[in-house]
């Protein structure tokens, strides 16, 4: 494994699987509030067929439709009236350095990962974190060995 943050995407994707929650454009919020419960995530990628990136949908989405009907019907509202559109995405092949500027730039938490048009995976900060977390924690050991000439 390459050291340091010029890892790839496709590492994150390998380590974690490229299953991707997927909801249709025309679900209800209720319903995509319950699918991120479901599964413990923070955003949804919304996809008319489960491999183009039309939109996605994070908690936020939510809470900004909520607060802007003072709650009144959000949960009929279709994901499409909330979600977020012009999705940055990012290739397997980009590097953890590439896809923290998008995150960091577009100040958001989830990027889905396309690959000649089709989506295989999604990526959060959580996911880079805990890959920048297992690098330093691989330099740290090889460091230990070098200098005591002992391995794990």
């Amino acid at each position: 494994m390459e050291v340091g943050m010029s890892t790839n995407v496709a590492h994150i994707i390998d380590r974690k699987g490229g299953e991707v929650v997927t909801i249709g454009p025309a679900a209800t919020l209720a319903k995509a509030a319950a699918l991120l419960a479901e599964h413990n995530i923070g955003a949804v990628v919304v996809s008319r067929d489960g491999t183009t990136v039309d939109g996605i949908l994070s908690e936020r989405d939510i809470v900004r439709q909520f607060a802007s009907t003072d709650g009144v019907g959000t949960g009929s509202v279709s994901v499409s009236t909330a979600m977020t559109t012009g999705v940055h995405t990012a290739t397997p092949a980009a590097t953890i350095d590439e896809l923290v500027q998008i995150m960091t730039t577009g100040r958001f938490r989830h990027v889905p990962i396309v690959d000649g048009g089709a989506l295989v995976g999604i990526v959060s900060i959580g996911d880079v974190v805990k890959s920048r977390m297992d690098e330093l924690q691989t330099e740290a050991e090889s460091l230990q060995e070098y200098v005591t000439g002992t391995s794990y």
